[in-house]
């Protein structure tokens, strides 16, 4: 009755561990830790900004390597004990854009914040993204769409919406990672799609690139992504929704989801499997004022409507595409304002 409440359990303890002296938590699992070992900490973050809490332990080491993969490409960390005494950090030089290393001094037997973040995350400046979804057996020519992306310095991230790899697997999910590192000079922050449920129900996503349903803010406009590869919302990743809308009622807010609540085209069935949730979920999303929906799974580019919210279905990133549609591979580029909301979303083609 509930396909998908395994993968809303593990979301919860996405960016926690505790080893090699240092226990750690990664507010709202905006980013999965992908080591941690005495003296060394390596995180993939899944969000422009996030902060985490380190405790040591008093016999903890004082020197530590920070390292986060597919970071913003001017991020920077700010370390600070609990009562708001800056931390000595070192920024290292890495020969990739999205890796950020820092040496930082961390107090044995006392708890330190750490915000990764670029210096105008907190601005309300107008600003533009790119939106991909549905790579699957065209992984190893994703590498052209990045190229294309990075012609365009304005845009400041990648969000996707489900379907990295054809299988899942381990080894796929970490090609897709290494593939993104070497070409896009950004980074590129994801929820999983259908694909990536057929190996162990995503817990390789999990373990690899983090939750499925989050939410994080950049220049005051949330994004919010979940988990619907199963065509449906689990009431928990709902309830979670539920109160990332309600606190961006009053600002701009995206929602962003793999299989759409409504297929726009006629009896083809690639929505949710139930029209009440569907058209419930549309309903609410409309009544809290989300100012953009962005979806996946369909091969092919669709631009409507939800309840007069702008909805864009972009499943270009290469998978076999729908039969004479003509469009092929590409990606959305969208401008948004903090103040204005929604200014612009234009089709990219890349081949």
């Amino acid at each position: 009755m509930r396909p998908a409440e395994n993968r809303a359990v593990r979301d919860s303890k996405v960016g926690r561990a505790d080893s090699g002296g240092m226990s750690l938590e990664v507010a709202d699992g905006l980013a999965a830790v992908r080591s941690l070992a005495e003296g060394e900490l390596v995180l993939w973050g899944n969000a422009p900004a996030f902060t985490a809490r380190a405790t040591l332990a008093g016999d903890a080491r004082s020197d530590w390597l920070l390292t986060v993969r597919n970071a913003m490409p001017d991020a920077e960390l700010v370390a600070e004990t609990e009562g708001g005494e800056p931390l000595a950090v070192e920024p290292l030089r890495n020969a990739i854009s999205t890796v950020k290393s820092w040496r930082v001094a961390l107090p044995a037997g006392a708890t330190a914040k750490l915000t990764v973040a670029p210096p105008d995350w907190q601005s309300r400046e107008a600003f533009r993204f790119a939106a991909l979804a549905d790579v699957q057996e065209a992984l190893p020519r994703v590498g052209d769409i990045y190229e294309r992306m990075n012609k365009d310095e304005t845009l400041r991230f990648i969000l996707f919406s489900g379907d990295l790899t054809e299988g899942g697997s381990r080894e796929e999910l970490q090609e897709f990672q290494e593939r993104l590192e070497a070409t896009s000079r950004i980074p590129l922050y994801a929820t999983l799609g259908n694909h990536e449920t057929f190996s162990k129900d995503a817990e390789e996503y999990t373990a690899l690139v983090g939750r499925g349903s989050q939410s994080f803010v950049f220049r005051d406009v949330r994004f919010s992504v979940v988990d619907s590869s199963n065509g449906t919302l689990d009431p928990g990743v709902e309830e979670q929704l539920e109160t990332w809308l309600a606190a961006s009622r009053n600002g701009v807010h995206i929602v962003s989801m793999h299989v759409p609540p409504q297929d726009p085209v006629g009896l083809r069935g690639g929505g949710f499997a139930s029209r009440g949730e569907a058209a419930g979920l549309v309903g609410k999303m409309a009544r809290e004022g989300v100012d953009l929906t962005l979806y996946g799974h369909i091969h092919s580019y669709y631009s409507f409507t939800n309840a007069g919210i702008p909805a864009f279905i972009s499943g270009g990133g290469g998978a076999i595409p729908e039969t004479f549609d003509g469009v092929g591979r590409h990606y959305l580029a969208v401008d948004v304002d903090a103040a204005e909301g929604l200014r612009e979303v234009s089709l990219v083609r890349v081949d």
